[in-house]
């Protein structure tokens, strides 16, 4: 349960991080109008497509991690060897 929770909390930042630069809220952002060097930056395509792949990175974890849980799970549910059997 505690290993879904996780891939959960991946998925959530990896497609916030993902999309929200590319989006309205991140050119209206407060700290970029009251700092005009940091809306600069921020608006910068390239800071986007960094932040992006952040999220990708992210994304990719939470997708690794699930597919982790899901062959331990199919591991674990194999026939388990018989306890005293000398054969």
């Amino acid at each position: 349960m505690k290993r879904l929770l996780i891939v959960a909390f991946f998925f959530e930042i990896g497609f916030a991080l993902l999309v929200v630069p590319w989006s309205a809220f991140w050119d209206r952002n407060y700290f970029a109008e009251a700092v005009p060097v940091i809306h600069t930056v921020i608006t910068n395509n390239f800071v986007r497509g960094a932040v992006s792949g952040l999220g990708v990175i992210n994304l990719a974890s939470g997708l690794s991690e699930l597919i982790a849980i899901f062959l331990a799970r199919n591991t674990d549910t194999g026939a388990a060897p018989l306890q005293g059997f000398r054969g």
